[in-house]
């Protein structure tokens, strides 16, 4: 005990927070708390069985002057019991915290002050900022799989106030994605023709990343984008600023392969198109 207490006292924040990212939300830490005390309930009982199986390894096993076999037991009521009846509650329990917080991820019964609808689309992400009537165009960042400079910047970039309640409205343009910025500590998978939902409370002001989280085609691993929370000062100068640039009003939900709106067809890039031509041959052969 002396040696764990003098291994734990050296963990930093990375173990204590079970190894997850650091939660920038309000739901965040209450996720984190239910992550490590799953673990930390399995270890216990892990000792638990641990313990009991080399006990009985020691406590039975066969002595030298010990000859045929053990006394043969056809059943032990109370162990059956015993072994039937917690796992069975230890399972419950597991399952009705899980509920209790997974209902609580995705309510959205309380009214946000920002609404994000985020539309996946292979392989980047249009935003619209429904009370505010503007919208975000994401484009994908070729050569971003090379490791080129520069790239994150054309990354779409998501901007929320701090200390708001902003809900996100999922949908996607063609096939299932995934909206996940990892601090959020939540994840929402977007489907065609469906609509989901939850909402985060922003707690700290940074840049964040975010990805999909379910495999969607040739160019997955560079479906990226960010998130940049801010004060709301800045938030209102940035919502402004997309407005005068071109960016006032919603994106369409239509369904569309490649993602426009407004009816028309996007094309991909000419160097994106050779790319994804070329994959195609490399499986063929």
């Amino acid at each position: 005990m002396a040696a764990l207490a003098l291994v734990l006292s050296g963990c930093g924040a990375e173990f204590q927070r079970g190894y997850l990212p650091e939660p920038v939300t309000e739901m965040g830490p209450r996720i984190v708390g239910f992550w490590n005390g799953t673990w930390i309930a399995a270890l216990a009982i892990g000792v638990l069985v641990w313990g009991l199986i080399l006990w009985c390894v020691v406590a039975y096993r066969r002595k030298k002057d010990e000859t045929g076999l053990p006394v043969q037991l056809r059943y032990n009521v109370p162990l059956e019991i015993l072994y039937t009846v917690v796992p069975v509650l230890m399972v419950a329990v597991l399952f009705g915290k899980t509920v209790d917080l997974q209902h609580d991820m995705v309510d959205t019964s309380q009214p946000a002050d920002v609404t994000v609808n985020a539309i996946g689309k292979k392989w980047s992400w249009d935003f619209n900022y429904v009370e505010d009537q503007a919208h975000i165009v994401g484009t994908q960042a070729l050569g971003l799989s090379k490791g080129e400079e520069g790239l994150p910047e054309t990354l779409p970039t998501l901007v929320l106030p701090v200390d708001s309640r902003i809900e996100f409205v999922l949908t996607s343009r063609d096939v299932i994605h995934s909206f996940w910025v990892p601090q959020f500590i939540t994840k929402l998978d977007m489907l065609p023709g469906r609509v989901n939902t939850f909402q985060v409370v922003t707690t700290t002001e940074g840049v964040f990343q975010g990805k999909c989280a379910e495999l969607c085609g040739a160019y997955h691993s560079q479906m990226l984008f960010q998130v940049e929370v801010v004060s709301q000062a800045e938030y209102d100068e940035f919502i402004a600023d997309l407005k005068a640039s071109g960016g006032e009003g919603l994106l369409g939900n239509e369904y569309n392969l490649y993602g426009l709106h407004e009816g028309e067809p996007a094309k991909l890039p000419a160097e994106l198109l050779e790319d994804y031509d070329a994959s195609l041959e490399e499986e063929d052969n």
